[in-house]
C-alpha cells in the first residue's frame, strides 16, 4: 500500500475519532450538563463547576481544535484532487464556524462563567451557551453534508456540480446568519433539549432542499 493511502486513512480515520470526540461532549454540555446543573444541589454545583466541567472543556476544546486540523489537511487534499462539492463545502464552512465557536466564545466566557476568571458570569454563561446551542444547531447539517456529499452525484449535488451556484450562495448566506446570530443574537428555538435537535433536523432538511432544488 502506497504510503500515500496510509496517510489518508490515518488522517480520515484521527478525524472520525477527534469528530467524535468533540460532538459526543458538546452533546454531553446540551443534553446532560445544563438540565443537571439547574437541579443539583449547592453543593454538587459547586464541585461540579470546580472539577467536572473544566476537565470536560479541556477534552471539548482540544477534540474541536484536531478535528479542525485533520479536516483542513482532508479539505486540501480534496482541492488537490479536485474532489469538492457543495455538500463538502457547506460542511467544512459550519465545522469551521463550530470551531471558531468554540475557542472564541464557548472557551472564554465558560471560563467567567465557572469563576475560573473573574467577569460577569451571567452574561458569559448566557454567550457561551448561544454558541454552543448553535454549534449543536449546526452538527446535524454538518455531519449530513460530509458524510453525504459523495453520494449525491446521481441527483446533480455531488461530486463534479458547480460550487458556485446560487443554491450555494444561498445556503452559505443562511449559515452566515445563524453563525451572526450565535455572537449577537438570541437562542429562539433552542432554548430547550428538545428545541434545538428539532431546529438542527430542520435545517439539515432546509440545507439539503436548498442544494437539490434552487
Amino acid at each position: 500500500m502506497e504510503i500515500e493511502v496510509i496517510i489518508s486513512i490515518l488522517t480520515r480515520w484521527s478525524h472520525l475519532m477527534f469528530g467524535i470526540a468533540w460532538i459526543g461532549i458538546l452533546y454531553y454540555f446540551n443534553f446532560i450538563q445544563g438540565g443537571y446543573f439547574k437541579s443539583a444541589t449547592p453543593e454538587a454545583l459547586a464541585d461540579a463547576k470546580a472539577k467536572l466541567a473544566p476537565e470536560a472543556l479541556w477534552w471539548f476544546r482540544w477534540a474541536a481544535m484536531f478535528t479542525f486540523i485533520t479536516g483542513v489537511i482532508l479539505l486540501e487534499a480534496m482541492t488537490r484532487n479536485n474532489q469538492l462539492n457543495p455538500f463538502i463545502i457547506l460542511g467544512a464552512t459550519m465545522g469551521t464556524f463550530m470551531f471558531l465557536n468554540v475557542w472564541l466564545i464557548i472557551w472564554p466566557n465558560q471560563k467567567i462563567a465557572l469563576g475560573m476568571v473573574e467577569g460577569d458570569a451571567a452574561a458569559a454563561g448566557g454567550k457561551a451557551l448561544l454558541a454552543s446551542r448553535t454549534n449543536t444547531l449546526f452538527s446535524g447539517p454538518m455531519a449530513l453534508s460530509m458524510l453525504g456529499g459523495p453520494h449525491f452525484g446521481a441527483i446533480g449535488a455531488g461530486y463534479g456540480a458547480a460550487m458556485l451556484s446560487t443554491s450555494v450562495y444561498v445556503a452559505l448566506g443562511l449559515i452566515v446568519a445563524l453563525e451572526i446570530n450565535a455572537i449577537i443574537g438570541k437562542q429562539g428555538p433552542m432554548t430547550t433539549v428538545r428545541g434545538v435537535i428539532g431546529s438542527s433536523i430542520g435545517l439539515t432538511a432546509v440545507i439539503v432542499g436548498i442544494l437539490m432544488y434552487v
